[in-house]
């Protein structure tokens, strides 16, 4: 956050409060909002709506998941790609015939 240790350990210890600046840069680390930041009770988990999410953003959010979650995934897509592929084939060779 580009403080120093005395300062970071005095805002642990309840010894100095954090700046405007500084509130902003640690609700921007957590990807939570300041008001978030300041009302942890608040903050109830939301909703994740992955397809309105960017492919870095969707890729972000599966490198998350525990481990098992992301190999069901991959092998979803791996099935789904398969499948493409093979309807892909029949297509163009039908159309051969």
């Amino acid at each position: 956050m580009g403080i120093g240790y005395s300062n970071y350990n005095k805002m642990e210890n309840g010894a100095r409060e954090p700046s405007v600046t500084e509130l902003q840069k640690m609700a921007k680390l957590f990807n939570i909002t300041v008001d978030e930041l300041l009302n942890p009770e608040d903050i109830t988990p939301k909703e994740v709506f992955i397809a309105d999410k960017t492919t870095n953003e969707q890729m972000k959010l599966i490198q998350e998941l525990d481990e098992e979650d992301k190999q069901t995934i991959f092998r979803l897509i791996d099935k789904m790609l398969t499948n493409k592929k093979f309807k892909d084939f029949f297509k163009s060779n039908v159309a051969m015939l």
